[in-house]
């Protein structure tokens, strides 16, 4: 993997905006990070007792404004999707193989995560494992697919995106905003909740539509950026402090209206306001991304990031079945005290390697072969997107188990989606080198 680093870290092309790149690590990096921290957990008497730092320090809430870092992903996205959307119609590559490419970096890494979860769950039902444990674990563990799926969603209507920008240009924009904010009101105000679900386009596809300014050289100069900074930052501000809508940007159990689940308007603000730090720092992450160490510690992520993302949950599952199963070893300190924050960079640390080990197994799936087979006709891998975000957002959602068993169709959906829709090369499984960019 380093020697496959080095390079294409060498191999750079010198156009490439490695600024993109480094904010897709980073923004990753965050979650993983973010994740593992707002896990404040403890086991008592053999007994598990859940816990989330947000909801027991109300004074972290403000943080989620930088560290709700989906946006800056969703942000530079737009940028990616444009650029490789482009270059295929210089090539005179249609949609349908255009997208298959997408989705086999986005869709592939996700196969594994689902056969090991229902093995697992499979094995654990039969061994007498509760079913309601086991929809918890697999919950937690699956969260990452959520917006997995709701990025390829984006993905899917990316090209119409990138028509609808080059003929309304910044109403595009402004249009995702009124929507979202519509939506808003239909689904808060209304009682209409599942119109609140249509913001996973609304309002992802607005941020989004940025990194196609960004692409088109839209939001240059540091005047326009930071106005970009300053509107988004207002926006939310005022949604917040005179609207329904709570200061914690990461969803919260507990609250009877959240600003992520389903997405709200004041992430769309929320991402025009780190879009423009995005901005404003550019210059100077650009100089920083010149130099050797730097790029090569970000390509040397990049060809696993998306392994990372979807596995670090699971690796803080089994760290915490395992603390568990030796009687709450590691688990026994009170959160937010002294000792607890104290000893969270060992925490970091465990569920780290356990992390590391999981992804060295299974980052292949991460890189895919070249793509040898003709261009399928687009509803085939149409189809697999649908399945596979209904599939991961229902998984995500409801966990891998209820009363009844496994949710075997729903496990289904995503694995018959990559092969029915030609997502899945079944001819070889063997893999590359090639980085991935989603």
């Amino acid at each position: 993997m380093l020697e496959a680093a080095r390079r294409l870290s060498a191999e750079t092309p010198p156009d490439r905006n490695r600024v993109v790149d480094l904010m897709r690590v980073l923004s990753i990096l965050v979650v993983v990070f973010g994740h593992w921290l707002m896990a404040a957990v403890t086991v008592t008497d053999g007994e598990l007792v859940p816990g989330h730092l947000l909801e027991m320090a109300e004074w972290t809430h403000p943080l989620t404004w930088i560290f709700q870092v989906m946006p800056v992903f969703f942000f530079v996205g737009g940028f990616s999707n444009a650029r490789s959307w482009r270059s295929a119609q210089r090539r005179g590559e249609p949609y349908g193989s255009w997208l298959r490419a997408r989705l086999r970096r986005l869709l592939m890494p996700v196969i594994p995560l689902l056969v090991v979860w229902t093995l697992f769950g499979w094995i654990a039902l039969r061994a007498g494992l509760p079913w309601d444990t086991l929809r918890l674990g697999s919950q937690v563990a699956l969260v990452p697919t959520w917006f997995l799926a709701a990025y390829v969603i984006i993905v899917l209507l990316a090209p119409a995106a990138l028509a609808l920008w080059k003929r309304f240009s910044w109403w595009s924009v402004v249009a995702g905003l009124a929507l979202a904010a519509i939506s808003d009101v239909l689904s808060i105000a209304g009682g209409v909740v599942w119109v609140g679900f249509l913001n996973y386009v609304f309002v992802w596809g607005t941020v989004h539509q940025l990194g196609y300014a960004w692409v088109d050289g839209r939001i240059e100069g540091m005047a326009r950026r930071w106005g970009l900074l300053a509107i988004g930052l207002l926006a939310t501000l005022a949604l917040v402090s005179l609207g329904p809508y709570p200061v914690a940007m990461v969803g919260l159990d507990t609250a009877q209206l959240t600003n992520s689940y389903p997405p709200r308007v004041t992430l769309a603000f929320l991402g025009m306001f780190q879009a423009g730090l995005v901005l404003v720092a550019e210059p100077l992450l650009e100089r920083w991304m010149q130099r050797a160490l730097a790029w090569f510690f970000v390509v040397a992520v990049s060809v696993q990031i998306m392994t990372v993302y979807l596995w670090h949950l699971t690796a803080m599952v089994i760290v915490i079945g395992l603390s568990i199963l030796l009687g709450g070893v590691g688990l026994g300190v009170e959160p937010l005290s002294g000792t607890w924050w104290a000893t969270r960079p060992i925490w970091f640390l465990v569920v780290g390697v356990v992390t590391l080990v999981l992804v060295s197994a299974l980052r292949r799936f991460e890189r895919p072969p070249p793509e040898t087979r003709p261009s399928p006709p687009a509803w085939q891998p149409v189809l697999a997107a649908v399945l596979a975000c209904g599939g991961l957002g229902l998984l995500a959602a409801i966990g891998i188990a209820d009363e009844d068993g496994l949710n075997g169709f729903i496990v289904a959906l995503p694995l018959v989606g990559v092969v029915v829709g030609g997502v899945a090369d079944l001819r070889r499984f063997r893999s590359t080198d090639a980085p991935v960019v989603p």
